[in-house]
């Protein structure tokens, strides 16, 4: 077993302003990976700003101050780099990989936007990406058979009011109706220094890094008062199963079967990540054996688990699968049931366990063996556990999980009473 997850150095600083700067030197390529994480997701959005944090993800690449529209990307992929950025419930982050000349002007373009968006934010510029992002509800969610499933997911775990209640995308309703001043000062509250943290991993020292920090970033306010996001680490439980069943333009029933846990990154979650790689993850897994091989109730290429790393509330585990020809949803979801409720029951064996181990070894360090997999692990650490070194521990604790710790979980957090249901029709069977 290793003793770490992350054998390479780490070195941080806060500026003045706040903001938290994070360096892993790695000389092996002469590339850089810098990596923005802003504590804004759907979770902080209040009633009727839902889908903000997604739309920001858009606007920072629509012009600043000093960086005209589009020009962020055409610099970068014009410097030889790469970039994107995400939103999810519990944060919004941007990122580049750079040749490690290039250092410079990556940190200068991520300071001028999270400093210079506001001022060159237009009407004619949200407008603009708003329908850009209605049109990617269409395509990602409405429009695709199963697309709306995380949608629907959500307002049946958690409840309303509860700060993952709602999707990332949010509400087109709420982006029409907010102006141009709201979303300024969503900006301004939520895209301030001493609400971020900026990580940079590869060919660069910590001295360097620290000093075009303080350069670029140094000068940005910090925000005196940034406001938490709504406490969801309690979800009353129900003590009833819900289910939902939807009748839809699919091609064959599907099953999704939900169950609220642990926070990600508590050894309870640890525990739900070895279980789900267990339960659902390849030709070895349980639901594969049994569902796809066994009693081919479920296509082979389409059943698995999955935990979603949420960190402020009991995160959900997923399991879904999707029905051959000729079975019926009813059906499915039953053999969904038993073979998750049989994880507290019939034990985990040794084979098993070290199959599951084996798989998210190798998940982790292909993560780990990129500039900008390292990049983001790191951020996530600092900005959600407040020290970018607790990324060493998550390997080894997915490692130190047992079989009986697998039962237990099973037993306390995958009961029937406490199960959400969630099953497409299609059209022409239902």
């Amino acid at each position: 077993m290793p003793d770490s997850g992350y054998p390479w150095p780490i070195e941080t600083t806060r500026l003045d302003n706040g903001l938290r700067v994070v360096v892993s030197e790695d000389r092996t390529a002469p590339a850089v990976a810098v990596n923005l994480w802003y504590d804004v997701g759907s979770r902080h959005e209040p009633d009727g700003q839902t889908g903000f944090a997604h739309l920001f993800e858009h606007l920072m690449f629509e012009g600043s101050v000093n960086v005209a529209k589009t020009e962020h990307m055409k610099l970068v992929q014009g410097a030889g780099g790469s970039l994107n950025a995400t939103t999810n419930p519990d944060r919004t982050n941007y990122f580049e990989t750079v040749p490690a000349e290039h250092l410079e002007l990556a940190l200068w373009l991520e300071a001028d936007r999270m400093g210079g968006l506001v001022p060159a934010l237009t009407q004619e510029t949200l407008d603009n990406q708003r329908d850009v992002v209605k049109n990617e509800r269409r395509q990602r969610y409405e429009n695709v058979p199963y697309g709306d499933a995380w949608l629907r997911l959500l307002p049946l775990l958690y409840p309303p009011g509860h700060p993952y209640h709602h999707a990332t995308i949010g509400s087109m309703a709420d982006l029409n109706a907010a102006d141009l001043a709201t979303f300024q000062t969503f900006h301004r509250t939520y895209y301030a220094p001493n609400n971020a943290v900026l990580t940079v991993v590869g060919d660069a020292s910590a001295v360097e890094v620290f000093a075009l920090a303080d350069k670029y970033f140094g000068a940005i306010p910090a925000r005196e008062s940034i406001p938490a996001a709504p406490d969801g680490r309690h979800v009353p439980a129900t003590g009833a199963p819900v289910a939902e069943a939807v009748t839809a333009a699919v091609p064959a029933p599907r099953v999704f079967v939900a169950h609220r846990t642990h926070p990600f990154g508590t050894p309870g979650y640890d525990v739900l990540t070895v279980l789900a790689t267990v339960l659902g993850s390849g030709r070895g897994s349980r639901l594969y054996q049994r569902l796809a091989d066994g009693e081919r109730l479920a296509q082979p290429d389409l059943v698995g688990a999955y935990g979603v790393d949420l960190r402020h509330a009991p995160a959900p585990l997923i399991v879904t699968a999707t029905a051959r020809p000729g079975v019926t949803g009813e059906r499915l979801a039953a053999g969904v049931a038993e073979v998750v409720d049989e994880l507290a029951t019939v034990p985990v064996t040794a084979a098993e366990l070290d199959r599951a181990k084996a798989l998210l070894s190798t998940a982790w360090w292909r993560q780990m063996s990129t500039v900008d997999g390292r990049a983001d692990t790191l951020g996530r650490y600092a900005t959600q556990f407040g020290d970018p070194a607790k990324a060493a521990e998550r390997l080894p604790a997915w490692l130190a999980v047992t079989a009986e710790q697998i039962a237990e979980l099973a037993a306390e957090a995958l009961r029937a009473e406490d199960r959400v249901t969630l099953t497409y029709l299609p059209e022409e069977t239902a």
